[in-house]
């Protein structure tokens, strides 16, 4: 057996490594081989490795993170809009299971009341184990998903409460004890809530490098962690609730989205699966007969209840089949809360199970995992593959988007709203350009641009974003940035709303070169802290043509930071914006107010602060909703919103 730590983790590392490329070409899930691949090496199986701390440590930092991406993962629009359907699948798949599991434990198995309840709350608990699939295939903020996380929360707190409880109960020496219990986890909920959500602002806004910004993020996680176990809760919640209340602060295309799944994904998620298997004794199996029994009451009534609650909420709400698998295939995998729970309940001082228990629960969690696995990867294929079918334009819109750098001081926050608007769907890269005047200074200065790029693109690789960077020397700025656009076939421009090159053009200049949709954008604050998004839009702008792309772009921006959008525009132009977001952006936070005049901007100085982002949607002259008004827009931004966020929106009139 080995024990040297270097080669157990060469070993571990070689079995996260292969055992996807093996099992790929059989489409049999990863997290299988991984589980299974545990087996076979640990100290039951073939006895290859030893299970030492790092397989503790680090599987409970997979767990963690399990937990942690799943809250991150959550669109908060969709967790309101769609909170009294996860609460309701949340119940089903909790009691459903709950009274399988104590008619099972009591009458059918014949073990006391106490430890039917706690294995009743093995069969209701369950864990996310199968989100890493979800999003491999870009469901993370599918309703059913958000619907399936949301019961996941409520099923592994009520489970580990009545946990709690009983362990209590058995082991209290007063009531008060007990008594005690509820405020401490009210008290923790309210602390974290207001803590972390403020001092994640202040921290990310303050520190801009990325590996700061990561271990931040991680150093908030493992707090919640802790602090939910002095609560008397389960760790677990605390990663999940950590999750939800960073939410806002990560985007979704932001390079420290990326680093954290990556870190997630690439090591201790593995090590956590392999870990479960190295725990599964086979062999236990064939030499006693009431571990079988038990083994198999728990795994077949376990799956059955939870697949009986996805299909009881699938009649209930009338979804697809696809939407039932992958329902069941989230909420059917045992694991970090079952094992929370057995080996508490098995512990001596509390011994309210048995080692058969132990064993058939381990049993469970590979059954189950297997097949969790199967179902979610099913459902999550045929829900893509659906959803492509009828999916529409609205997101393609005809073209790549073009980055005009200027200035180092405006690179990264200009890259961070370029990956917001970009629709990550198509995978078409974004094109990052600086153009060069043609003087004496030539040289110079394009080294200099060509140092914006390779910073510009440091971003976008971090984010696993593609960018195709080009660098132009012409006599006319705007002559370069069009032939460019027409080249790489862009359909819209990002520039800096302040351009400090010397020659660089303003959004207006760019604006009366092209007919394509010209963006300009400054901030005082990183974007991924913005809180709200207010939008000014004058009259008779749902008759242009470029309508519904500007509007499909703020959106994607909102959806990104978790953002509330406020619409001040005419009464007959907010029915054409409330309809398309009930369409395309069901889950966003969107409120609309009258402004019937475009000279009434000047009131929304009142409304915006360095937490929000200020967009002026601007016509070009001679279009229909263009105002005279519009001409003295950047001296009244200079004048009156220069405590603000802006973005300026000149929408595409046409190709040129």
């Amino acid at each position: 057996m080995i024990k040297d730590p270097t080669w157990i983790f060469f070993v571990v590392l070689a079995v996260i490594l292969l055992a996807p490329l093996v099992l790929r070409r059989f489409r049999i899930p990863s997290i299988i081989g991984l589980i299974v691949a545990g087996v076979i090496m640990g100290e039951h199986g073939l006895g290859l490795v030893e299970r030492d701390r790092s397989f503790e440590i680090f599987g409970q930092v997979g767990i963690y993170l399990i937990m942690f991406m799943a809250g991150l993962g959550m669109d908060m629009g969709s967790m309101k809009r769609y909170g009294r359907s996860g609460l309701l699948f949340g119940l089903l798949t909790f009691s459903v299971p709950f009274v399988t599991g104590l008619a099972a434990a009591h009458w059918l198995l014949g073990f006391g009341m106490m430890t039917s309840i706690l294995l009743a709350c093995i069969f209701s608990s369950h864990t996310l184990v199968t989100y890493p699939v979800v999003q491999r295939y870009g469901l993370s903020r599918h309703p059913k998903v958000t619907v399936s996380v949301l019961a996941t929360a409520f099923t592994t707190f009520l489970s580990l409460l009545i946990l709690a409880v009983v362990v209590n109960t058995k082991g209290a020496e007063s009531p008060s004890q007990l008594v005690w219990m509820g405020p401490r986890v009210i008290a923790y909920i309210v602390l974290m809530a207001y803590a972390i959500p403020r001092t994640g602002r202040w921290f990310l806004r303050r520190n801009e490098d990325s590996v700061t910004q990561f271990i931040f993020i991680l150093l908030l996680l493992f707090l919640s962690a802790a602090m939910a176990r002095v609560a008397g809760i389960e760790p677990l919640l605390g990663a999940f609730l950590c999750g939800l209340l960073v939410n806002r602060l990560i985007p979704r295309t932001s390079p420290l989205m990326n680093r954290i799944e990556f870190f997630s994904n690439a090591l201790f998620v593995p090590y956590f699966l392999i870990g479960v298997g190295m725990l599964i004794d086979v062999r236990s199996f064939f030499t006693s007969k009431d571990i079988i029994i038990v083994a198999v009451v728990m795994i077949f009534f376990g799956l059955l209840s939870k697949w009986i609650a996805a299909a009881l909420m699938q009649a209930l709400t009338r979804s697809s089949g696809a939407m039932r698998d992958l329902a069941f295939g989230l909420s059917s995998a045992h694991s970090a809360g079952a094992l929370a729970i057995v080996m508490i309940a098995a512990a001596p001082e509390v011994g309210l199970m048995s080692e058969d228990i132990l064993d058939s629960t381990v049993m469970l969690i590979l059954v189950s995992c297997i097949v969790a696995s199967v179902a979610t990867e099913w459902g999550a294929r045929r829900l893509t593959v659906r959803e492509a079918r009828t999916e529409d334009n609205r997101g393609a819109f005809h073209g790549r988007c073009l980055v005009l750098y200027d200035s180092r001081k405006t690179v990264a926050d200009v890259t961070q709203m370029a990956m917001m608007l970009s629709n990550h769907r198509i995978k078409t890269p974004m094109v990052g350009l600086t153009v060069t005047f043609d003087d004496e200074d030539m040289d110079s200065r394009k080294r200099e641009r060509q140092g914006l790029l390779e910073h510009a693109q440091r971003i976008t690789t971090a984010a696993d974003v593609v960018m195709q960077v080009m660098s132009r020397v012409s006599n006319n700025i705007v002559s370069g940035v069009m032939h460019t656009m027409k080249e790489c076939e862009c359909g819209e421009v990002l520039v800096s709303y302040n351009a400090t090159g010397q020659q660089y053009p303003s959004a207006k200049t760019l604006s009366e070169a092209t007919l394509l949709e010209v963006i300009a954008y400054e901030s005082i604050v990183p974007p991924s802290t913005l809180k709200n998004i207010v939008v000014a839009v004058p009259q008779k702008a749902e008759y242009e043509i470029g309508f519904y792309k500007w509007l499909e772009h703020v959106c994607r921006i909102a959806e990104n930071i978790g953002a509330r959008l406020s619409f001040h525009a005419h009464r007959d132009t907010i029915p054409h914006m409330r309809s398309y977001l009930r369409q395309h952006h069901v889950s966003l936070r969107a409120d609309y107010a009258e402004m019937e005049l475009w000279t009434r901007i000047m009131s929304l100085q009142q409304e915006v602060g360095e937490d929000d982002l200020l967009i002026f949607v601007v016509s070009r002259q001679g279009y229909m909703s263009y105002k005279g008004a519009m001409n003295g827009l950047p001296l009244q931004i200079h004048r009156y919103f220069s405590h603000t966020n802006i973005m300026l929106i000149y929408p595409d009139q046409g190709h040129d």
